[in-house]
Formats: C-alpha cells, structure tokens, sequence
C-alpha cells in the first residue's frame, strides 16, 4: 500500500483556535483515523494512504472555513465535520495490510505469513501466533494492541510475560520490583517506545492505560475492554495459560505468542503453549497462525542462525545413535553381562 504526504499551509489563521487548546481538535482528528498530522509552523502535514489523506484535507478545510465564518470553533463542530467526512466508512481499513501509522512509518505486513496473521487478529478475538524468532510475532501484537487504543476500541492494554527464572533468580538481583522484572519485559517496552510517543507513553504507563506485568500477577483479575498479550508464551505451564485466558472479560482480546522450540521449562513441566493447540483446536472465535523461518523478517543472518541450529540439532541425534551403535559394538559382552543381570 503506497503513502501518501500532503502538506497544507495555514495563512491568516489562528492555529490555537483551529487546533484547539492542547491540540485537542487535532487528537480528535487523530482518534478518526490512522494517518498521521503533523503540524510545523504554519503548515499541517499528513502522511497515509490517499484515501485517508484527503477526508483529513476535507475536515481541515472545513474547520478553517467554519473558524472564519463564525469566528470560533468548537469541539462539536469538529465531531460534526468528522461525523460528516467518515460516513460509511467505519470499516475503511478493515481489509488493509496497515496496522498502525507511527510518526515516520506504517506498521504493515511484509510478508505472507504476516497477512495471514492479520487477518486471523481480525477474525478472532483469540490468537495464537507461534513460530521462530524474527518473524515479528510480538511486534505486531503491541501494533494490534497500540491501534486498537488509538481507535477506542478498548481502554486499556495489558502485557505479560511468564518470568521462568523468578522464583530463584529475582531475589537476587539488584533494585526495587520493577528494576528486578524488567529484564523480562523490556522486548515490550521496546515495541511500545517505537509505536507511540515518549509523552504519552510515560502517561499511559502512569495511569494504567498500558500495564506491563510478569504472568503470575494476573491470577484473579478479570480483564474487561482491554487488549491482552501473552510473549513468549511456550514458558507457561498448562496451569499458567489456563489462568491466563480465563481472565478476558467483555469486549476483549487477547494473542498469545511463543515459539515452540525455545521452551525453558523444567523438564517435568509441559508448555501450556504445546498443549493449548489441541485443546483450542475446534472453538470457534479461536485462531491459530504459524510462521516458517522463511517469516523471519529481522536481520538476514537471523534465518541462516536458525536454519544452522535445526541441521545441528539433527546431526548431534545421528551422532548420538552412532555412538551407542558403536559402543555396541566394542562392548558386547559388558552389554550382555548386564542384560544377564537384569534377567536375574
């Protein structure tokens, strides 16, 4: 999908009361739509598919004219142009391979495995994106999750992670609990610091409109209009993913995302990830998408690292039963010593 950039200048025009205080009328704009609005000096500039771009030329041409008419402008007039441009077209981009518009970018899908990831995210209230590292799994779910609150669709998001290591390791390190879990969720942090500005960021993460939490603390929590993510999901026990989506409330979603091959577990412990799949299999509102490490999207070496650890987890197996074939073969009669012995 191809951007687009229009820039419009404002003369004779009295910006604080177009835009109003704080910017308010443009947030407004900014709610309707996914393009992003920029305002330099005295020229506003907008940057998104064409379509979007010009009912937002409309609705600003609309309030200057309204501005100068009336010699004023309120927050009504500015619903009631926005009301006026965007009929019937609730639904714009519910076919687009656009996620989110970010200040300099948009966030898309870049390859087919990330279509098919989007569209089963617009499909289903639950998803279940599992597959190799790299393929953008959890970048995505954060844009899912950004868009959907930038649009009011939910009030709140909420991310969580299953800490393995804390019930030994988070004692021990240094700083007060959030020092001590950060290490877990700063991928998260990192993925929100790209999607929405340092300002709004710090005041969503101060009034709890973005929650970032270790998986153990969602026990007993009902999670109503809220956007929820699950990263690294294969380090959840049976239990921990029961608990886990059993917390949606109305009008919810949730990803859950993981990788499979990265379990870090004891071994007495089953990945509530591998066992969901069968158990989820046939709900309906349930989707599941699985990408190759032909998805891998981050740097190139990233796909040759993984396609080099599957041939050498495949050739220590071989290795390994030839070892036993040939201590077989230069121990015969200490192996039957002990078979005799077992028989005995």
């Amino acid at each position: 999908m191809d951007l687009t950039e229009k820039k419009l200048k404002l003369e004779n025009v009295n910006s604080l009361e177009l835009l109003g205080s704080n910017d308010s009328h443009l947030e407004l704009i900014q709610e309707r739509f996914d393009a992003l609005v920029t305002i330099r000096g005295e020229s506003v500039i907008i940057r998104g598919v064409s379509s979007e771009v010009e009912k937002i030329e409309k609705t600003i041409k609309e309030m200057v004219y309204i501005l100068n008419k009336n010699s004023q402008l309120t927050k009504r007039d500015v619903e009631t142009i926005l009301d006026i441009v965007t009929d019937g077209n609730e639904n714009y981009n519910a076919n687009q391979d656009v996620i989110l518009f970010t200040k300099n970018d948009s966030i898309k899908a870049k390859n087919a495995g990330q279509k098919e990831y989007i569209k089963m995210v617009r499909q289903n209230d639950l998803v279940f994106a599992i597959g190799p590292a790299g393929t953008g799994k959890t970048y995505l779910a954060v844009a899912f999750a950004a868009a959907a609150l930038k649009r009011k669709e939910v009030q709140k998001i909420v991310l969580t992670r299953p800490a393995v290591e804390a019930g030994e390791s988070l004692g021990f390190l240094p700083g007060d609990f959030r020092e001590k879990i950060d290490p877990y969720l700063r991928p998260l942090y990192d993925a929100l610091e790209e999607m929405i500005s340092a300002d709004k960021l710090k005041t969503y993460l101060e009034r709890g409109t973005i929650e970032i939490i270790p998986l153990a603390y969602m026990r007993g929590r009902t999670l109503n209009n809220s956007y929820v993510i699950l990263d690294e999901a294969q380090n959840s026990s049976a239990v921990q993913m029961k608990m886990f989506l059993t917390r949606l409330g109305s009008n919810s979603k949730a990803i859950v995302t993981g990788d499979v091959t990265q379990i870090d577990l004891p071994t007495k412990k089953s990945s509530g990830l591998v066992q969901i799949q069968d158990i989820l299999k046939s709900v309906k509102g349930v989707g599941f998408t699985y990408f190759e490490k032909s998805d891998v999207v981050r740097h190139k070496l990233v796909r040759d690292i993984i396609d080099a650890y599957e041939k050498f987890s495949c050739n220590g197996v071989k290795d390994s039963q030839k070892s036993e074939s040939n201590k077989d073969e230069h121990f015969p009669s200490v192996n039957h010593e002990e078979e005799t012995l077992s028989l005995m």
